[in-house]
């Protein structure tokens, strides 16, 4: 199977490593003759420098070669949203894009297929912290924010930087069977397919608080109030505008009701507890405004797709402690029957 990795200067390392290494594991498990043949292709041929400073050969210009890729993925890095391929470029990628069976991209690599219009009318996915931009700029896909991957048809795009390595453990086990993917994700130490979506990774989100001021203060008003109960009409009345302007104000710039951006406050505010102290699931709870610990469970399983629990041991920033120190004990080597001793 062709495969080519697009690549540019600034190209994030792990964007091309974690696909490279998931193809290169699942060569070692299968015959000579059914290798996956990766190509790293740049817009030109010679060295492209990677956001790490990690510099990579790349022996082919887009437009050296006359292949026909059976899967073709286009890497990202820190500074690609703000990049604008050449229209010989985007001509080709939408060539190859009709001719492949499959195409895609890891990260915000993303942004180029949009600008291809290879996007339009799909269900994509790209880093969170690039998730909004490729919506707003490029309205016509539909940007799924929370998945580690999506796929539309013949369209494949990841989550940020190690997702490409669950992407590309997909096509492996849709390639070759879920066993054979399963034995690669081990070699790799990775599960074959992780727990949760994006939102345990991104940053405490407060929702449009920056684009309206009525919303800021909203937002520190639950904020200092976050074990109370509160209802439309305590917020309304905290930043002193009717109950129909409050609800107006949300619709425009939170684009989520009162009820959700309070829940999305107290699971922000849970999610610090529980990365910062050692305070029982209850404490936590109820300090953040949960009926309960499991309805604060509830609603961590519904927006974060893991267990509180699950985001403590993940999250958490244990103090790493040095390994204790093992005297050596000195002992005359034994010489075992039929072996010298060394």
């Amino acid at each position: 199977m062709k495969v080519a990795i697009v690549i540019f200067d600034g190209v994030q390392a792990l964007d091309v490593a974690g696909p490279l290494d998931v193809f290169a594991e699942a060569n070692t498990l299968l015959p000579e003759q059914q290798h996956y043949k990766v190509t790293l292709i740049g817009p030109t041929a010679g060295t492209v420098t990677c956001s790490n400073g990690m510099q990579l050969s790349v022996p082919f210009g887009f437009a050296d070669l006359d292949t026909q890729w059976d899967l073709l993925l286009v890497a990202g890095g820190p500074q690609l949203p703000d990049a604008h391929p050449s229209s010989a470029f985007l001509t080709w990628l939408q060539d190859q894009a009709r001719g492949a069976p499959r195409f895609g991209s890891v990260c915000n690599g993303a942004f180029v297929l949009a600008h291809a219009g290879l996007l339009d009318g799909k269900d994509v996915t790209t880093h969170w912290a690039d998730a909004k931009r490729l919506a707003e700029e490029f309205p016509r896909a539909s940007v799924q924010p929370d998945k580690i991957f999506v796929r539309d048809g013949s369209l494949f795009t990841s989550a940020g930087v190690t997702a490409g390595i669950d992407l590309c453990l997909s096509l492996v086990a849709e390639d070759w069977g879920h066993e054979l993917a399963v034995r690669v994700a081990k070699r790799l130490v990775v599960y074959i397919q992780r727990e949760g979506g994006q939102s345990q990774y991104s940053p405490y989100m407060g929702t449009g608080r920056d684009e309206d001021p009525i919303i800021g203060k909203v937002h520190q008003y639950v904020t200092e109030h976050i074990a109370d109960a509160l209802s439309i009409e305590q917020l309304a009345a905290a930043v002193s505008v009717s109950r129909r302007t409050f609800s107006r104000l949300f619709a425009k710039y939170a684009k989520v009701t009162p009820s959700v951006f309070v829940e999305q406050v107290r699971v922000d505010t849970a999610r610090k507890l529980l990365e910062e102290t050692d305070a029982p699931l209850k404490t936590v709870a109820y300090k953040c405004g949960f009926r309960s610990a499991t309805h604060m469970r509830t609603t961590f399983s519904r927006r974060l797709e893991v267990t509180p629990k699950q985001y403590r041991q993940r999250f958490r920033g244990e103090r790493i402690e040095a390994p204790p120190r093992v005297e050596k004990v000195a002992t005359r080597p034994v010489a075992l029957q039929g072996v010298s001793a060394l």
